[in-house]
C-alpha cells in the first residue's frame, strides 16, 4: 500500500550558486557518506549530484508528510546500490520500502519518492 508520494525539482543554477555563494550548505544537505562521493566528482557532476539529492529529499518530506524541518536533510541519506541506482539507505521511514528516482534536465534535478507499507 502506498503510504506517500513526493515530486521535487531544483534548478540547477540555483544549486551553482549555493555552491558558489555558501559552500557550508553542502555540509548541510549531504550526508558524510554522500559528500565522500561529491567530493570525487568533476563540478558539473557536483552541480547535478548536490541538486539530485537536494531535490530527493525535499520529495521524501513530501512523501513523508512533514517538508523539510520536521525531518532533515541528515536523516535522509541516498547512495547508489551496486549498478548505480541511487537508492535510500537511511530514512525515518523504517517499516516500509522507499522507491528513489532521480532524473536531470540541462537545467533541473527532479525527484520523486514513492512510500510503500
Amino acid at each position: 500500500m502506498i503510504y506517500g508520494i513526493g515530486l521535487d525539482a531544483v534548478e540547477l543554477v540555483r544549486i551553482q550558486t549555493m555552491i558558489n555563494k555558501k559552500p557550508k550548505l553542502i555540509n548541510r544537505i549531504l550526508t558524510k557518506k554522500e559528500e565522500e562521493i561529491f567530493s570525487q566528482l568533476s563540478v558539473k557532476r557536483q552541480v547535478e549530484f548536490l541538486g539530485g539529492r537536494y531535490a530527493c529529499k525535499e520529495a521524501f518530506s513530501k512523501a513523508w508528510g512533514t517538508g523539510i524541518g520536521k525531518v532533515s536533510f541528515q536523516e535522509i541519506e541516498i547512495l547508489p546500490n551496486s549498478v548505480g541506482a541511487p537508492m535510500v539507505t537511511a530514512s525515518p521511514f523504517e517499516k516500509g520500502k522507499v522507491f528513489v528516482s532521480i532524473t536531470h534536465t540541462d537545467e533541473l534535478a527532479l525527484a520523486q519518492i514513492i512510500l510503500e507499507r
